[in-house]
């Protein structure tokens, strides 16, 4: 299969789900929602939802393509990508036969594009020339594999394995598994900290983040945070964690260095996804069985505002974002 992302995101749709205004770069915040098969476009001057874009089903999450121009939607049930304007939100293009495109991701060096198969229990891996995209493997990676994480060299991207326990470590040069290790019961969330040491998950299934020390591949620490600890956000300042918890309704503030709760913010409707303004005053988080968005001010670590969305809303995208970590 030789695909071009590139080509595709380029053809424009010929029918738009409605009819944007002109705007300014980055006005919209970009919200899945994934019962719905649609995006939100929410306006970050006036919080107000200005219009939805239908997508494919069951949009969970987005990535940007290298370049910055153009957002993959990836839509798991009807086995395709959707390209967006990050600053609009207007459709550019679909992609189809990408199979059950639950998670994504792209290397750092730009060379491979990755997609986790949840429901088919593989990690598919492409080449990426900068246009095309070409696969090269299938990795048959039972059960359920999730979220995404890929090392700062781009040779090897972590995955966590949500219905067997486990997090796995795959080779992307040769398309090989290297390890596997147990971890607590429904993984989610998985990154890795600036220093390149350590693996932090989310134990979805529990109450904690779990780190793994990656030269040894042994759980190091176990730190509480609240039940259903699910997916991150960096804070920016590569020492600064934020960890949704789904069931508790709250997001911790982790520190790295020292391993420990630093913040609590209470957030309701189950946190899922986040995403932080490049100023870092304002965190955007998903509240996945609310149908809204919360607004948190990070001054006073409070939720300031709340903005109906669409139903189970889940990947959320600013194009004036705050650095991962």
């Amino acid at each position: 299969m030789n695909l071009s992302l590139r080509r595709a995101a380029a053809a424009v749709l010929a029918a738009a789900a409605f009819a944007l205004p002109a705007v300014s770069a980055a006005q919209y915040a970009i919200v899945l929602n994934s019962r719905d098969a649609s995006v939100s476009l929410i306006d970050q001057t006036t919080f107000k939802e200005v219009g939805r874009v239908d997508v494919g089903k069951e949009p969970h999450h987005l990535y940007p393509m290298p370049d910055g121009k153009t957002l993959i939607v990836a839509n798991a049930v009807s086995n395709d990508l959707h390209f967006l304007d990050p600053s609009s939100g207007k459709v550019l293009g679909r992609l189809r036969g990408i199979d059950d495109p639950y998670q994504l991701a792209f290397s750092p060096d730009e060379k491979w594009f990755v997609t986790a198969a949840l429901r088919l229990n593989r990690v598919d891996v492409y080449a990426w020339d900068g246009k095309d995209k070409k696969l090269v493997k299938q990795i048959p990676l039972p059960k359920a594999p999730s979220h995404l994480w890929f090392s700062a060299d781009s040779r090897t991207v972590y995955t966590t394995l949500q219905e067997s326990d486990e997090i796995a470590a795959i080779d992307v040069p040769t398309q090989t598994v290297t390890w596997k290790a147990k971890v607590g019961r429904q993984p989610a969330g998985i990154v890795i900290s600036p220093d390149g040491r350590s693996l932090f998950v989310g134990i979805m299934g529990e109450d904690y983040v779990e780190v793994i020390d990656i030269a040894t591949r042994k759980t190091v620490n176990k730190i509480r945070t609240g039940k259903g600890a699910h997916n991150f956000r960096g804070l920016g300042d590569k020492r600064h964690l934020l960890v949704s918890n789904r069931v508790d309704n709250t997001v911790s503030i982790l520190d790295m260095t020292d391993m420990k709760v630093v913040g609590q913010i209470p957030v309701p409707g189950g946190p899922d996804c986040m995403e932080l303004t490049a100023d870092g005053k304002l965190l955007w988080v998903t509240s996945r069985f609310a149908k809204q968005v919360s607004i948190v001010d990070m001054a006073s670590r409070k939720v300031v505002r709340t903005i109906p969305v669409g139903r189970s809303p889940h990947g959320i995208y600013l194009h004036n974002r705050a650095p991962l970590l």
